[in-house]
């Protein structure tokens, strides 16, 4: 294995693009990414070139002015600090215009439907664990419960107008979030065999999020750390109101028993989470945490590699082992104080998922008290075997290419792996 990260060899219509020769995308990535730039370009692109700001807001939590601070930090962190190669910035301009877009759209949808707030939404369940924990496995397997709802990409990306049972295994959204979860696989090889995107496929619900500019695909896509630094001190209500309004406007055409949702950035922010939705049931999935750094350091540079050439795994290696040091160690502090709600929490492990990982969520179902039916297990196993872990090929990562000391990270994560009994 080697010590350093190579990404290797990129196809050659990227490196062509990246050289100027692809001119029309030349010209586009060149312009600035400046705040009043992209919101006039977003209204223009929606026929509302004549208005301001205020377009991009709307009475009621989630839907505030308070997004321009997240957005103008992220927009100077991505000039300054995250060093984007041309077919990046280009990427990164679309993204920044389609959050602006979809904004707006929200925006209007609950000026028009004001009741849209008035959405119920019952006992959410949130796979909350770390990255690289067993989350997707066990996301899938959920979703192969037919009282459940799993957001797919599309959706998240392009929530309105609210989907319909009629139009939604074929709506034209899907093509669009589509080409836009994949652009980044067809820049850099081997993405697929690390987290696979795709417009039908189940999403994590940070995108819905990141409407309100307070989100970590700001981070797993780009080295910004003036913006990390604001995030991580900032109050994330104003992310988790539109994250519930995301899901308000989904259901309100298509209604909605239980939602199932997942992301490892709750465990960010749990305490927040719980006050958005106070009956959220939760299942924390756990793993080595020295296996959790290495295989999510490589996630991250392959997204970065993707948007720059500039992308230091030493660097991303230290930022998870803070994070996660905190996260973790802050996992048990709120299990010993009690604010992680009795009944209403389950644990996996990785090692378990990869052993019996229907047998894993029937005793997560149990420990919620809730039944498992032979039809849904039938549907677990079918889902299961349908989706090998190498189905996109082998997913390769060494320690090494942290930096970091292994003993001393360890100790570290000490009292998280003897709290929750870790040892794979």
């Amino acid at each position: 294995m080697a010590t350093t990260w190579n990404p290797g060899p990129r196809p050659e219509w990227v490196e062509a693009v990246n050289a100027g020769l692809v001119l029309p995308i030349a010209a586009e990535a060149a312009l600035p990414l400046d705040r009043d730039g992209l919101i006039g370009e977003a209204l223009a692109r929606q026929g509302r070139a004549s208005e301001g700001i205020a377009a991009l807001c709307a009475p009621g939590p989630g839907t505030g002015e308070d997004f321009l601070e997240g957005l103008e930090i992220a927009l100077v962190s991505l000039e300054t600090e995250a060093n984007l190669h041309l077919l990046g910035r280009w990427m990164t301009r679309r993204f920044l215009l389609r959050l602006l877009e979809v904004r707006l759209q929200i925006c209007d949808w609950v000026r028009s439907d004001p009741g849209v707030r008035d959405e119920q939404i019952f006992e959410p369940l949130f796979v909350v664990g770390a990255p690289r924990t067993g989350t997707t496995v066990l996301h899938a397997l959920l979703s192969a419960d037919h009282r459940h709802r799993v957001p797919l990409g599309w959706e998240f990306l392009r929530p309105v107008p609210p989907p319909t049972f009629e139009t939604y295994d074929n709506d034209p959204r899907i093509e669009l979030a589509d080409a836009e979860l994949r652009g980044p696989q067809l820049v850099t090889g081997g993405l697929d065999a690390i987290h696979a995107y795709a417009g039908r496929m189940n999403k994590e619900c940070l995108s819905a999020m990141s409407f309100a500019f307070r989100g970590e695909e700001f981070i797993s896509r780009y080295n910004t750390p003036s913006y990390i630094e604001w995030l991580q001190s900032c109050d994330m209500t104003p992310a988790y109101e539109m994250h519930r309004l995301v899901l308000q406007i989904l259901q309100r055409k298509m209604p909605t028993e239980k939602w199932v949702l997942k992301s490892p950035v709750h465990l960010h922010n749990l305490p927040v989470l719980l006050d958005t939705y106070p009956d959220a049931q939760l299942v924390i999935t756990h793993r080595d945490p020295l296996a959790i750094l290495g295989s999510v350091t490589s996630l991250i540079a392959t997204l970065r590699w993707a948007h720059s050439d500039d992308v230091d795994t030493t660097v991303i290696g230290r930022y998870h082992a803070d994070l996660y040091h905190g996260d973790l160690d802050g996992l048990v502090d709120l299990q010993a104080q009690g604010v992680l709600p009795t009944g209403r929490v389950a644990h996996g492990s990785f090692a378990d998922f990869n052993a019996d990982g229907v047998a894993v969520v029937a005793r997560i179902y149990d420990e919620l008290g809730v039944d498992l039916p032979d039809d849904v297990r039938a549907a677990m196993t079918a889902a299961l075997a349908g989706s090998p872990r190498e189905k996109h090929g082998d997913h390769t990562w060494s320690f090494d290419w942290l930096g970091l000391d292994a003993a001393e990270q360890k100790e570290m994560f000490a009292r998280y792996c003897a709290t929750f009994s870790i040892t794979d």
